[in-house]
């Protein structure tokens, strides 16, 4: 099922990004606060308690880039990821 674009070019970047590294990006009803959600996989309570595995993604943010770039911090600071990626790497 694919999801609905998001109406800023920067933050759909982010969202495609997300995506590419296993988050699963889901849209909010009309009636919602946020845009959408984006949702860790791995979803781990030991990853920085599990408080950054959902994400709120809004709609109109003051500064869309810097709400990219947030959205990217999220997925690269994911701890799980990066036990994964230091594991290929001594293979």
């Amino acid at each position: 099922m694919s999801r609905r674009r998001h109406p800023d070019r920067n933050i759909e970047e982010a969202l495609r990004y997300a995506e590419s590294q296993g988050w699963r990006v889901e849209g909010l009803g009309p009636r919602a606060h946020g845009w959408g959600k984006m949702y860790c996989p791995h979803n781990d309570p030991e990853c920085r308690c599990g408080e950054y595995c959902i994400t709120v993604i809004w709609g109109t943010p003051k500064s869309p880039e810097n709400h990219a770039r947030q959205i990217k911090r999220v997925v690269d600071g994911c701890l799980r990821r990066a036990t994964e990626t230091d594991d290929e790497r001594e293979d």
